[in-house]
């Protein structure tokens, strides 16, 4: 069975949007500033070798505009070669591959692709997708790469009504530039006092 991990930057409190998106987001490409050879490093790291994608249609529209003319990198060579499975009710309209929609059914879709041979998958982004998976017990992993910033306004990580999980810290890093990548393993339910 293939585990799924999330994988985000974020900032302090909680942003991971990282363009306008047509809806005025200020702060486009705010991760710029702290980027470094180790923290690329601990994201290929973080993915592995070998993976595969799991998006939302907009950021699979965002990334297919971008990542297939990038120069060839470990990055843009790994993202470019994994099958993307994408949430959308227009897979007829996905041109950057390999790729194959989820199907009707998103939850159902996700529990196919994770019971498959196969690499991990790793989803970046797509946050409407985030609460659904998480409600779902379908996310193994949590990496949360937590920049020292606020923003004050874009879309975050955990949305309101986000189901309540609890997570165990498998492991934690602080880079020189300020970032901390921690890695979480889903624990179920939230258990209260």
């Amino acid at each position: 069975m293939r585990k799924l991990k999330i994988i985000e930057h974020v900032s302090l409190d909680g942003v991971i949007q990282h363009s306008a998106d047509g809806d005025g987001f200020p702060y486009s490409d705010w991760t710029a500033p702290y980027r470094s050879p180790a923290g690329r490093d601990a994201v290929l790291a973080a993915q592995g070798e070998r993976f595969d994608l799991l998006l939302g249609r907009r950021t699979y529209d965002i990334w297919s505009e971008f990542w297939p003319k990038a120069p060839s990198s470990p990055m843009s060579d790994g993202l470019n070669a994994a099958t993307k499975y994408i949430a959308t009710h227009r897979p007829e309209s996905l041109e950057w591959g390999p790729v194959e929609g989820l199907g009707p059914d998103v939850v159902e879709g996700v529990r196919r692709i994770k019971s498959q041979q196969g690499p991990d998958l790793v989803l970046w982004g797509s946050s409407t997708l985030i609460p659904t998976l998480l409600e779902q017990g379908l996310a193994d992993e949590v990496l949360l790469i937590v920049y020292p910033v606020v923003l004050g306004t874009g879309k975050r990580f955990f949305a309101e009504g986000t189901p309540a999980r609890a997570f165990e810290l498998i492991r934690s890093e602080a880079f020189a530039s300020g970032i901390v990548f921690s890695t979480y393993k889903a624990a179920g339910p939230l258990k209260a006092g």
